[in-house]
């Protein structure tokens, strides 16, 4: 850790389309930090792309990260005293801070066109020569730039970078000493001919605004803290402390993408996953406790995260081992919290109300053990135990065909239906295993023979949760029901 002052770090996203997986992991990270050492988390949405930004966009972005579990010392929804905490609100700050740059001369108008700017790079790419901006207005006179503006002539302005400066260098906490020829950069700008200013200049303008100590951030912006040095130094602060993240990858080692399936946040969520589950998943992707531990919960991460434990190796997306971590996690709810996170997917499916599930909770509660080990997200619980529900099942025809279709098995239901009917029997798993094993026995059949003919009717296929159980919450009288209907079916 690189500083005495006390830690401020930001999320920054854009909000021009769902939380993605990789954003996800950059604000875990900033606020796992901002935790570890007792400093702030600041949330600041760069809005300034008015034609792709939306609001509808920036109220995702907060769900998803409150769905996650993170929370914000600064930003929108709580306030502080660095704010807005809306790029498009803090038009103010960018006036000001040009202004200063132009009181410094650090700043310079450029009036060149867009056609003679592309008529200069094609020139110098056909000659072979850098098609960086030839600084052609840098050595216009106060008098001429001034008049040329007061004339109404379109302008940029462009940061004036001092030649004689020597090559940008600055410390990452993940690559190290990061070197750039000052050959490579060009008086870039900072503010475009309409008014609206850069990234590169209101990431800073806003980082130093905000008191930011540490800039954590996707490696895709490793190109621009060269430039981002350079602003700093032109206003007189020195640059924060940067970090910077690998990328997420597919598993054919290609920039994770929607080829991939889902990256969103959100997509996740839909898709059944548990928040503390993804947390724990994306924590991993590029930063590990001890190269071992692959459960880690929020307070471990909170209490443990560093970033010289951050790999500059790009990270893999792994969905097999987010399924079993999310399985894991799972099987850590207890009976009750499985129901509560189960319930969003019931009413989704028109199975069953909050109101319905909270007057049967015991019976709901008993589903648990069933799937519990069986399911790597609840996405797949309702198919997995539908005929739970309702009077009537429909029969895989392939599961018929294996173990209804013979004269044998036709009688072998009757004698189920017989046994099964007898009032006098328990419906509890030792006495239904008792009958039906000595109905086997009677038979002069294996008992799987028995169970196998009772799981098809009742449950509809050959693979299912565990018999009994699942006998036990349909109840005596839709498993009669079911089996009765098998008979007719097969008959």
């Amino acid at each position: 850790m690189a500083s005495l002052k006390p830690i401020r770090v930001r999320f920054a996203p854009s909000p021009t389309g769902m939380l993605h997986i990789g954003g996800a992991r950059t604000a875990i990270y900033n606020w796992a930090f901002a935790r570890r050492y007792g400093g702030s988390f600041i949330l600041r949405i760069e809005d300034t792309d008015v034609q792709r930004s939306t609001p509808e966009h920036t109220e995702q972005i907060i769900r998803s990260l409150r769905w996650l579990g993170l929370d914000w010392d600064e930003g929108p929804e709580v306030g502080g005293v660095y704010g807005p905490y809306l790029q498009t609100e803090r038009t103010a700050f960018y006036q000001d801070a040009l202004a200063i740059l132009k009181e410094k001369g650090a700043v310079y108008p450029c009036f060149c066109t867009t056609d003679e700017l592309q008529s200069r790079r094609d020139a110098a790419s056909a000659a072979k020569e850098s098609t960086s901006y030839d600084r052609s207005c840098r050595n216009l006179s106060a008098d001429e730039a001034a008049s040329r503006i007061a004339s109404g002539q379109a302008h940029v302005w462009r940061l004036k970078i001092p030649l004689d400066r020597g090559p940008v260098s600055f410390d990452d906490a993940v690559y190290g000493t990061i070197t750039v020829p000052l050959e490579q950069l060009d008086d870039f700008i900072l503010v475009r001919s309409d008014g609206t200013p850069t990234y590169n200049f209101v990431a800073c303008v806003d980082d130093l605004a905000m008191r930011i100590t540490h800039v954590i951030r996707g490696d895709d912006h490793i190109s621009n803290t060269p430039k981002q040095v350079l602003v700093y130094e032109a206003l007189g602060y020195p640059a924060p402390q940067f970090a910077h993240l690998s990328m997420i990858l597919g598993s054919d080692s290609k920039r994770l993408s929607k080829r991939h399936g889902a990256t969103s946040v959100e997509a996740y969520r839909d898709a059944g996953y548990l928040p503390d589950a993804l947390l724990n998943y994306l924590a991993l992707l590029g930063w590990s406790l001890d190269g071992e531990t692959t459960i880690i919960d929020a307070a471990t991460l909170t209490s443990e995260f560093s970033l010289d434990r951050i790999s500059k190796n790009p990270a893999v997306f792994d969905e097999k081992k987010l399924n079993w971590i999310n399985q894991s996690y799972i099987k850590e709810l207890g009976a009750e919290g499985f129901v509560k996170a189960w319930l969003p997917y019931l009413e989704a499916a028109g199975l069953a109300t909050a109101e319905y599930v909270e007057e049967h909770m015991d019976w709901f509660m008993a589903v648990y053990p069933l799937v519990a080990e069986r399911i790597h997200s609840f996405s797949e619980i309702n198919q997995l135990v539908s005929y739970l529900f309702g009077d009537a099942v429909t029969l895989d025809q392939a599961s018929v065909e294996a173990c209804l279709r013979d004269a044998q098995t036709v009688a072998i239901l009757k004698e189920i239906i017989r046994v099964l009917s007898d009032v006098s029997l328990e419906w509890e798993h030792n006495s239904l295993d008792t009958a039906l094993r000595a109905l086997a026995e009677t038979r002069g059949v294996k008992p799987k023979v028995v169970f196998q003919a009772i799981r098809v009717a009742v449950c509809g296929n050959m693979v299912s949760p565990p018999l009994l159980e699942s006998l036990i919450l349909v109840g005596p009288t839709t498993t009669l029901l079911r089996l009765e209907a098998a008979l007719t079916f097969i008959s």
